[in-house]
């Protein structure tokens, strides 16, 4: 429920300053990332904060109080009308991912036996301070029996009992459901409003189609982020500091994980001195392998986002990614290797062939290892209950380069021994 702070309107409006204080408070809300939100909500007074958070969608309101100071945030709440105290409370005990952390009390409810007539009366004087949709008729258990629209209750006669215009068996969501699944079955259907229903079909709330969307498209958003480092929260507009604090851990996760490829190269350095070559494609078998090994990653991430990924299917998953390393690895390891005979060539290295083959070969296996690792890597995260994309491009990175170099410099080591 979004209800309306009472800011006036007109040219009064424009001149109250709380008003305004109050209208800015609540743009910079809705367009703040949580931590930004809650900063700004600690510095306005009492009064604007409450006026601010009773005029942003309740998921929002609730993300900002949780993180408030406990003295402060029991201030607000005693403010603030008894309606918004139990909408913001209703997700209490409900998994952050699942449709009753997002859902807002029912409104409008009605029994089967009222009239139209009774209902719209009731009606009139809620509109004043919600906004409503639809109209939920239940049983004296609490159970959804139907859905009456404003189009039903203009139309019918006021003597008409609500049983008479609902429309039966309404769609619903489950509350314990997860908002990926939800977003599923509710694809088709674009309703403003959904019913939210417990198990047995008793209604416990009601989610806005606009607030279910907003979250996966926020969660969504923000995936290319998390997968190096960027942690959800942070957004444009987030202070130098906070910036910093969020990324830097990673960073310095990076340059250890780094560190094991250099480590690698460096155990070859002997290789690399007598045949120098080799050096200018190491950057090359690099970063195919490293692209091959995102592509499996994003195709991955985003089945495990849409819920694609099911129990069993991890070796099907590591199978085809492997099998398409070895097709995409073939192909252009040939191009890399006739890059490698005629730059070899060129600089009168010996054994030009040999080594256009030893490109072929390292850069066939590497994208294949590639694939196999932009699998596992998000997989193995979330069996230890991790965020399977969390900085998933960091342990990335590092297992291409220590595999794709490890490869190239290894059988490069090889052909000096068996020609030497």
């Amino acid at each position: 429920m979004n209800q309306k702070a009472e800011t006036g309107n007109g040219a009064g409006a424009a001149a109250d300053p709380r008003a305004e204080r109050v209208r800015a408070l609540a743009a910079r809300l809705s367009d703040a990332s949580t931590p930004d939100a809650v900063a700004a909500v600690a510095a306005a007074d009492d009064e604007v904060a409450v006026a601010a958070l009773q005029s942003v969608v309740p998921t929002l309101a609730r993300a900002v109080l949780e993180q408030l100071p406990a003295a402060r945030r029991q201030r607000l709440l005693a403010a603030a009308s008894p309606e918004n105290r139990r909408q913001w409370a209703a997700p209490e005990g409900y998994p952050e991912s699942s449709i009753g952390a997002l859902m807002e009390l029912p409104i409008g409810v009605f029994g089967p036996q009222m009239t139209v007539a009774q209902a719209t009366e009731e009606l009139r004087e809620l509109v004043k301070r919600a906004f409503v949709t639809y109209s939920f008729v239940v049983d004296t258990a609490g159970k959804l029996l139907g859905v009456v629209t404003f189009r039903d209750l203009l139309f019918s006669s006021g003597d008409k009992k609500l049983e008479q215009v609902m429309l039966l068996d309404p769609f619903y969501l489950r509350v314990d459901e997860p908002v990926v699944d939800a977003m599923k079955r509710a694809l088709n259907r674009h309703y403003p409003v959904y019913p939210v229903c417990d198990a047995s079909g008793r209604l416990v709330g009601l989610i806005r189609g606009q607030t279910m969307f907003e979250a996966q498209a926020i969660e969504l958003s923000a995936q290319p982020g998390v997968m190096v480092g960027v942690e959800k929260e942070e957004r444009l507009r987030t202070p130098l500091w906070r910036s910093l604090r969020f990324r830097h851990p990673w960073l310095q996760l990076n340059i250890l994980t780094a560190f094991l490829a250099a480590g690698v190269v460096a155990s070859f350095a002997d290789t690399i001195d007598r045949v120098v070559v080799l050096a200018a494609f190491l950057p090359v078998l690099a970063g195919q392998s490293g692209n091959t090994g995102s592509q499996a990653l994003a195709v991955t991430l985003r089945g495990m986002t849409l819920g694609e990924v099911k129990p069993g299917d991890n070796r099907r998953l590591v199978l085809k990614e492997a099998a398409l390393g070895l097709l995409n690895g073939a192909l252009v390891g040939i191009t890399g290797g006739l890059g490698m005979y005629f730059y070899a060539s060129m600089k009168g290295a010996p054994d030009a062939l040999l080594l256009s083959t030893i490109v072929l070969v390292a850069m066939t296996f590497s994208c294949v290892a590639s694939g196999i690792a932009g699998t596992i890597v998000p997989l193995t995260l979330k069996r230890l209950g991790a965020d399977p994309a969390t900085a998933s491009t960091i342990f990335l990175t590092t297992a291409t380069d220590v595999v794709s170099m490890g490869m190239l410099l290894g059988l490069a080591t090889w052909l000096l021994k068996v020609t030497a």
